[in-house]
């Protein structure tokens, strides 16, 4: 199966991390899912490229995370990798109890290598995950473009893209330009 085409993964998590100060805006949870086909050369995660690493994902972890969301001091969830967009089963799940627990009092950020032209026309199932989520960091990471102290991002070719703004206008509408 080539890369592109994967959406579901092996179910797995490579981490939690309940207080993170760098994985987008406030202090955010950060759940990281296991398994991308982009092997980007110098990934900042090598071990959440692998489908398998780390623990498997049930329900005890979704409430782990939705829990950890709680306090008032979390301004959101941030799902990173591996690669969010192929492991919809897990992310589509988390992005609807996040949105049914919390509506639009706190964010998602989701970091893909996909591009947002592409995943807006592909599976019904990332479309979706798409039209719950607030903010996308987009494109691979992409060595020789790497600059150090960009906001949110590695390399100069991802883009920090409002997702509902781009929906309703139907074009990338970037949300933080350094």
């Amino acid at each position: 199966m080539k890369g592109l085409d994967i959406t579901h993964g092996q179910g797995y998590i490579a981490k939690i991390e309940h207080q993170s100060f760098v994985d987008g805006e406030g202090v955010r949870c950060s759940l990281y899912v296991s398994g991308c086909p982009f092997a980007c050369e110098n990934c900042y995660n090598v071990a959440a490229q692998n489908f398998k690493y780390g623990e498997p994902f049930n329900e005890g972890i979704l409430e782990e995370v939705m829990d950890a969301c709680e306090p008032n001091y979390i301004s959101g969830i941030s799902i990173l990798g591996g690669e969010p967009f192929c492991n919809v089963d897990i992310t589509l799940q988390c992005v609807k109890k996040f949105r049914q627990r919390y509506g639009k009092t706190k964010s998602i950020w989701i970091w893909t290598g996909f591009l947002f032209e592409y995943l807006i026309q592909d599976s019904a199932e990332r479309k979706a995950l798409l039209e719950h989520i607030d903010i996308l960091i987009d494109g691979p990471f992409i060595n020789h473009l790497y600059k150090p102290n960009l906001s949110y991002r590695g390399s100069l070719n991802q883009r920090i893209i409002d997702v509902q703004a781009s929906i309703v206008e139907k074009r990338v509408c970037e949300y933080i330009r350094d």
